[in-house]
Formats: structure tokens, sequence, C-alpha cells
């Protein structure tokens, strides 16, 4: 009779290697890179890396792959939280921010609480310019990445 795993082989490190394995043919690695990128732009603060979690695990997706390149895009997270939240304020005719990245962090910081009371609506409008966004995002950065990885892959079969 074989031998039942442990508890922590169960619960812990079979789901890790599991989530380290799944997703990689070029098609689920394309989307793994595609929802990093778009993900990691998302313009709220310190949520990224959960979403990424939770978009991994429901897509069944790469998740070092999908985190990667959450963390690749980094340096354009700060930059485009304001420039989705002007967008959305322009979508929604409401008068635009006057802050500026390093007064809004300084905000944050000071008070977390009450910088969501004031700046509320502001993300808001920001998660819908990023949504809108993201529609033509998901795609073009799959079509641009399956190729590249079709090339550095050329063995790999489309798993379903």
């Amino acid at each position: 009779m074989p031998e039942k795993p442990s508890r922590i082989r169960r619960w812990i490190i079979n789901p890790i290697v599991n989530q380290l394995k799944q997703g990689t043919s070029p098609e689920r690695l394309s989307w793994s890179v595609s929802i990093g990128i778009t993900l990691g732009i998302f313009p709220i603060m310190g949520s990224t890396s959960l979403m990424c979690f939770l978009f991994g695990w429901l897509l069944k997706l790469n998740q070092p792959v999908l985190h990667l390149f959450k963390t690749l895009t980094y340096p354009l997270h700060l930059p485009l939280i304001l420039v989705f939240i002007r967008l959305g304020q322009k979508m929604n005719g409401v008068p635009l921010l006057t802050l500026s990245i390093p007064e809004m962090l300084s905000q944050f910081k000071d008070d977390p609480t009450q910088f969501a009371r004031d700046f509320g609506i502001a993300a808001l409008h920001g998660i819908e310019a990023w949504a809108i966004c993201s529609i033509v995002l998901i795609p073009a950065a799959y079509f641009v990445a399956l190729p590249l990885l079709k090339k550095l892959l050329p063995g790999k079969q489309a798993a379903v």
C-alpha cells in the first residue's frame, strides 16, 4: 500500500508545486504575461500582488510568470495611477485632482483612512479607466507575447 502523504505535503507543498507547473504552454504563458502586465498597472496601490494571485489561481495561469511581469511593470504603476484617475475623471466629467504623486503618497502615509475617504471616488474613476484600457491591453500583449514564446518554446504543445 502506498504511503499516505503528510498534511504539509498535501496542503502546502503539492499546491505550490502545482502552481509552478501549470500553464506552461506558449498560449498559457502568453496569457500570464498579458494579465501580469495589465494587473501590474492596476491603479490601486498595494493590490496588484493579491489580484495576480487570485487571477492566476482562477484562470490556472503560471504564477511565477504572472508575478514576474507584474513586477516588471512596477516603474509604470505609480505614474499610471494618476493617468488613470485623470482619464476616468475626464470620462465622467468631474473636476480634475490637482495633486501630484508625491503629494498623494505623503497623504497616504500620513493617514490612509482619510486618504481613502478623500480619494475613494477618484480611485473608482481610475479603476474604470484602467478596466476600459485593459480590454485592449490584455489581447494586445497576448498577441505580441505569443509568437515570441512560440519561438522560445518550439517543443511545447498547447495544454488544455
